[in-house]
């Protein structure tokens, strides 16, 4: 038997074939283009995502028994479809920018307090409301085609199985769901003046959401975000999920829903039935290394260069590295925020750089975790688990984990997202009763990084001159806050 986890991303599809323990049984990827017709714009065609689709599924389908297909993909992107099921135009991406105006004018007419009470976020330009809005002003033809809407994943379901639907935890980055109800929000869609028949029916991640053309099941799946904190077994308060690929990640599963007032987590439906998420996102983690080799070292593997960050001690002796490459998201809601390296002295050498580099995201992703342990400080976590690029560095971790000061396992497997799509397919084809039953039987950890103690002072000196320093190159104001220094300890 095999059980199938298809992840639609922004640059491919990722398909995983696992068995009923867990193990990796084959493995494809197939990529399609982006398109950026304007500064600031993402685009796809949602064929392509179909096509690459039916490719990775038959390398990875073999010659046993298919018993559940699951799926994950990028989240937020627009798909609008007319009568006929064909698409009107373009998807428009979760890195999309041109939405600003509509955010602003969602905002005005929902309230911002209302807004997030309702909807656990703030408007922000990845969402996919504000998308509706701009078509609607911007391209009037298009919108008035529209019969339905879609998430990524959730066109390939359509092809795949001949179904609209959706799953709570990826439709909650629409802006159009009602989080704590786990149902589309009458009062956000009737004053955007949105027809709430547009919308696909929605369903609790592991529920089954149709059948392929063979018979097996298709689990509703998740968001990527959802479905790869489910791959590393974090389904229940406790346990930590850190996400260090091009962007970060901070995620903790909730019993109940919390929103943040200031809007700088996301709030999201879990992957995991009746239970919630909050997720710090920080713009620029290994993509801020990849920024360093680009810039002073073209060609240098990065090993080589984390091999020479190790030469020298915690703090790099008065090196600090903003990673605001991008803007920023947690706890900065900031797009204006822009990256600084500070502290420069002549004995300082590219080693240094890297160093500080990896310092300054770790200190970005402690950033994050003491919002996301803030909305529920009586829940203790013990520790995290590290998934994506930068966790195959030992040296990385270690200083990520004496940032956070908690132990951080790294998984068997890597594939956290399309692994966890493959564990909501076994649960939708009968494999497992739950998704926890299914994370019991294939999770397991590799091996364990540890703070290193000595580390743990210097950090905590690093990240006070970090927080300083936000001030000095973000927009100001209310949004832009430095985050308090906090005590040190977690909650979820």
């Amino acid at each position: 038997m095999r059980l199938i986890g298809l992840d639609v991303g922004t640059t491919a599809v990722k398909a995983i074939a696992l068995d009923e323990r867990g193990t990796v049984l084959a493995r494809a990827e197939r990529p399609y283009p982006l398109a950026m017709p304007r500064p600031g714009w993402a685009e796809q065609d949602p064929e392509d995502w179909w096509r690459a689709s039916q490719e990775a599924l038959a390398a990875v389908a073999g010659d046993d028994e298919i018993l559940g297909i699951g799926l994950s993909g990028q989240m937020h992107g627009l798909v609008a479809l007319d009568a006929a099921d064909q698409v009107i135009r373009p998807a428009i991406l979760w890195n999309d920018q041109r939405t600003g105006a509509q955010c602003e004018a969602i905002t005005d007419r929902v309230g911002a307090e209302r807004l997030v009470a309702l909807t656990g976020n703030r408007a922000l330009t990845g969402f996919t409301a504000p998308k509706l809005l701009w078509l609607r002003e911007h391209e009037p033809d298009a919108y008035a085609r529209i019969a339905h809407v879609m998430l990524p994943k959730d066109y390939v379901r359509l092809r795949l199985t001949g179904e609209r639907a959706t799953d709570v935890a990826d439709a909650s980055g629409t802006l159009l769901l009602d989080v704590a109800q786990r149902g589309w929000s009458d009062e956000v869609i009737d004053a955007l003046e949105i027809d709430a028949a547009w919308l696909p029916r929605l369903l609790e991640s592991p529920a089954p959401s149709g059948t392929t053309a063979a018979g097996v099941p298709v689990a509703a799946g998740a968001g990527d975000q959802a479905a790869g904190a489910l791959g590393a077994g974090v389904s229940r308060p406790g346990l930590l999920s850190v996400v260090l690929g091009t962007s970060g990640v901070v995620l903790a599963a909730r019993d109940e829903f919390a929103a943040d007032p200031e809007g700088r987590v996301h709030a999201f439906c879990h992957a995991a039935p009746d239970r919630w998420q909050a997720m710090g996102v920080m713009l620029s983690a290994a993509s801020s290394l990849a920024w360093l080799q680009k810039v002073a070292a073209p060609g240098v593997p990065f090993e080589a260069l984390i091999g020479e960050a190790a030469a020298w001690a915690p703090g790099a002796d008065g090196l600090t590295f903003l990673p605001y490459l991008a803007g920023e998201r947690t706890p900065h809601a900031d797009p204006a925020a822009r990256g600084a390296l500070t502290g420069l002295a002549q004995h300082h050498d590219r080693g240094a750089l890297v160093r500080a580099v990896l310092e300054g995201v770790a200190c970005g992703l402690r950033d994050c975790a003491d919002v996301v342990s803030g909305l529920d400080a009586g829940c203790s976590v013990a520790v995290a688990r590290a998934t994506g690029g930068g966790a195959r560095s030992t040296l990385w971790l270690q200083i990520v984990a004496s940032a956070l000061e908690l132990p951080i396992e790294r998984l068997d497997v890597e594939e956290g997202a399309a692994f966890g799509a493959a564990l909501l397919g076994g649960v939708a084809g009968g494999v497992w009763e739950d998704v926890d039953a299914a994370i019991a039987a294939t999770v397991r950890v590799r091996d364990v990084i540890e703070p290193e103690p000595a580390w743990i002072a210097p950090q905590r000196e690093l990240q006070e001159r970090f927080r300083a320093l936000y001030p000095k190159v973000g927009a100001g104001g209310a949004t832009a806050e430095a985050v308090p220094a906090a005590a040190h300890d977690h909650g979820a």
